[in-house]
């Protein structure tokens, strides 16, 4: 397919990314894209027919209504590749430590075929070749996963919650005494504040509430690919004009430097070490939705305070998708061996 305007880029790249919705940002160098890089986002694609696309097992879907998380909707069958994991029956034993997957905005849990709608296919197919079970690999969906719907996706009540349940369900379920958490993009930041816990404010779903206790003891490792942590560069020139790019629970990185990014993300940064026992980065400094080197004031955005390590790419074919889609050796290494290779 022909990248034929901006507008078809930056409608490709809300799928599985930080929103960038209908703002006008260009085309050019700062974007890092060119019409020999999308054959390059499509190598992963074609794993999406290897993964099931058939959602959560009985066994997990039946657990779930049976332990008051129905309302949550982690199994989303409303959409093909909704979401994945459970054990088979009861007998299934669950050996290695459960892999928690969280996608970026507009992805979904398992992809199907929809440009830069991947999902997790790759990383669970190379955990999968390492000897994980369906039982040992979780994902679900949250949002919409609709390009159209990009823009208005935040850091709202509603997602922060349905990824701290989903946590919290799957170490129940499994009976795991921790679990490992992979994310990407605006998932990263998501699962930063469920694991952080504390309160939230949502003015659009009730104002304050509580997240909870901190769930720091119960996650290995946690690893984050092409968040904004930060705040989402490409935020700059739009403001805080949409929901994604919002001052208050969006991705905006401030006005100024020393201004400071949104509450949402000031809050995440008012502690560090917290997301679990390791954590790393992974990121693309070619990131074209992140766009500007990754960098936000003097600093790398998709860095986590207080990091026990990252892996950093500076080319093709290594972009904001490929940074998920073709490390799963390097996600693996992260949470099985604690190292980077």
């Amino acid at each position: 397919m022909r990248l034929r305007s901006c507008h078809t880029v930056l409608g490709a790249l809300c799928l599985g990314s930080l929103s960038l919705g209908s703002l006008s940002l260009g085309c050019g160098p700062d974007m890092g894209m060119n019409e020999t890089e999308e054959p390059a986002e499509a190598l992963a694609t074609h794993e999406a027919e290897a993964v099931s696309t058939a959602g959560i097992t009985p066994h997990f879907s039946q657990w779930l209504s049976a332990n008051g998380y129905s309302a949550y909707d982690f199994a989303r069958k409303d959409l093909a590749g909704g979401s994945y994991g459970g054990k088979s029956s009861a007998s299934d034993t669950v050996v290695n430590q459960p892999v928690i997957f969280i996608h970026g905005n507009s992805d979904k849990a398992i992809g199907t075929g929809t440009a830069g709608q991947t999902g997790w296919n790759a990383s669970i197919e190379y955990f999968q070749s390492k000897g994980y079970k369906t039982s040992e690999l979780y994902a679900m969906t949250w949002g919409p996963a609709s390009a159209l719907l990009s823009a208005q996706q935040y850091h709202s009540k509603t997602h922060v919650m349905q990824v701290r349940k989903f946590i919290e369900a799957v170490k129940a379920y499994t009976g795991a005494s921790k679990v490992d958490i992979i994310t990407h993009s605006m998932g990263v930041t998501l699962a930063r504040k469920a694991i952080l816990g504390g309160t939230a404010t949502d003015a659009l779903e009730g104002g304050q509430y509580t997240v909870g206790s901190s769930l720091t003891a119960s996650v290995d490792t946690f690893v984050g690919i092409a968040g904004a942590n930060l705040g989402l560069t490409n935020c700059y020139t739009a403001g805080a004009t949409t929901p994604t790019c919002g001052a208050t629970n969006g991705l905006f990185p401030g006005s100024w430097a020393g201004a400071g990014p949104s509450n949402y993300l000031k809050n995440l940064q008012s502690s560090q070490g917290y997301e679990g026992a390791y954590r790393y980065a992974l990121y693309s400094t070619a990131d074209e939705v992140v766009g500007y080197g990754g960098i936000v004031y003097g600093a790398y955005t998709s860095r986590i305070p207080g990091q026990t390590g990252e892996k950093v790419y500076s080319a093709y074919p290594y972009g904001h998708f490929n940074s998920k889609d073709l490390t799963g050796e390097v996600q693996f290494n992260m949470v099985k061996n604690h190292l980077i290779p």
